[in-house]
């Protein structure tokens, strides 16, 4: 196989692969979720009817959740699972730790949450002439006597998306750009693949 047609191989191939193992991966998952809901509700209705029907205790569970969705997005529903969450889920002493954290991991990232990421941000970071993509997550002012100075918080994925840190910067050596924060996102799990040839800053 002469070189040529060995390279274009190797990278039609790779190219393959990262289409292919993130499908795989997910479809993986999809099947595993699949498998441990309907192992939990499928026995209720192998008991009710009397014979198993595959599928069946998942797509209830599609529903449930659906129902929650759309309950909590309601003023009065809202309310009601607030309450149900403080009389349940937060008086377990090491549930509580877990799904305080879990919850506040998953809300940070969920496009219904408008305060946890406000903009989609350039830093130079971690030394100069080094810049990183970054969420801006909230101004403060540092107070110390009579100075105050404004600074903004900028979250900075280090593995993937949901691990990182916060560092804080002075407002000037925060670059904002015209990328909406979901394009950002899909930006940081793409490993910068998905980020625009061009980068317009946005002030």
């Amino acid at each position: 196989m002469e070189p040529s047609i060995r390279l274009t191989f190797k990278r039609k191939f790779i190219a393959g692969l990262i289409v292919t193992i993130p499908v795989a991966i997910s479809i993986f998952i999809l099947i595993q979720i699949f498998k441990i809901i309907d192992g939990l509700l499928g026995p209720i209705y192998d008991y009710i009817f009397g014979r198993h029907i595959a599928g069946l205790g998942f797509i209830t569970a599609l529903i449930i959740v659906f129902f929650v969705g759309v309950v909590s997005t309601n003023v009065f529903g809202k309310k009601l699972l607030d309450q149900i969450e403080k009389l349940l889920f937060l008086k377990i002493p090491i549930f509580k730790s877990l799904y305080s954290s879990l919850k506040q991991l998953i809300d940070a990232f969920s496009p219904e949450n408008k305060t946890s990421f406000q903009k989609f941000v350039i830093v130079e970071y971690p030394r100069k002439d080094s810049f990183m993509f970054g969420f801006q997550t909230k101004e403060c002012f540092l107070k110390e006597g009579d100075m105050e100075k404004k600074l903004i918080a900028v979250y900075i994925p280090t593995n993937n998306l949901y691990l990182g840190e916060v560092v804080l910067f002075e407002p000037e050596s925060v670059i904002h750009t015209n990328i909406p924060v979901q394009e950002g996102v899909k930006i940081i799990l793409s490993g910068g693949i998905a980020a625009p040839q061009i980068i317009r800053g946005d002030k």
